[in-house]
């Protein structure tokens, strides 16, 4: 294997089909799902954009249509996963407008961990897969430089849903404490979930958000 990410093949303009011994995948997901095989067998360090492309059948140039850096390809659920998340908030916060919750109202912080959940548990059929990617994530440096731009993008979620349901402004203190919480809670969990092999994630996201709860109320009233 060579040693630079950025290296491109001399190659082809148009991928010539099967140059691996495996059919050409030309989709995002596909080349991912390639990568990550790659880096569990090899190392993410010793894998190489060029591996990558070889293995998956298509061209350097190919890769980079897709992702422009092979770190990238780590976050490549995260629209989707992030989809997830917005939608429970949302259903909990129209549930809390319309009264549709029981006396007393809804945990917000409750809502913010199902979200997490919903998202981020990939169940047993992933688990190496996720479990490789949350040591990439949590590790990597390479791959950490991407997490900034996208935990600001949870953050922005769980701002947004805790601002509507409590009714407070979305630079408000407590908005942002929540929202720095939330990713907190989250990386705590996944760190347990790599430490604990035993334990699905999902547990390990609400063990972790119940011990990192908010000193402040975060109970969404009915309307």
């Amino acid at each position: 294997m060579g040693s630079g990410e950025g290296e491109v093949d001399g190659g082809d303009p148009v991928d010539q089909g099967d140059r691996g011994g495996r059919p050409a995948l030309t989709n995002a997901h596909a080349l991912a799902a390639c990568a990550q095989e790659l880096f569990l067998r090899d190392g993410f360090e010793q894998t190489t954009v060029a591996d990558i492309a070889r293995a998956a059948g298509v061209s350097s140039r190919t890769f980079f249509r897709y992702f422009p850096a092979k770190a990238d390809v780590v976050w490549v659920e995260s629209d989707a996963e992030i989809a997830v998340f917005r939608t429970v908030l949302d259903a909990a916060a129209g549930d809390a407008a319309t009264g549709g919750v029981a006396a007393g109202g809804v945990d917000a912080w409750r809502v913010i961990a199902d979200g997490f959940a919903a998202s981020l548990d990939h169940g047993d059929a992933q688990e190496t897969w996720a479990r490789h990617r949350a040591e990439l994530i949590l590790r990597e440096p390479a791959v950490q430089a991407q997490a900034t731009v996208i935990y600001a993008q949870w953050r922005a979620t769980i701002a947004e849903f805790v601002a509507t349901c409590l009714r407070i402004e979305p630079s408000s203190a407590p908005v942002v404490a929540i929202a720095y919480a939330g990713i907190a809670a989250s990386r705590g969990a996944h760190e347990l979930w790599l430490a604990q092999t035993g334990m699905p994630l999902s547990d390990c996201i609400f063990r972790m958000f119940e011990l990192m709860r908010p000193a402040i109320s975060t109970t969404i009233e009915t309307r």
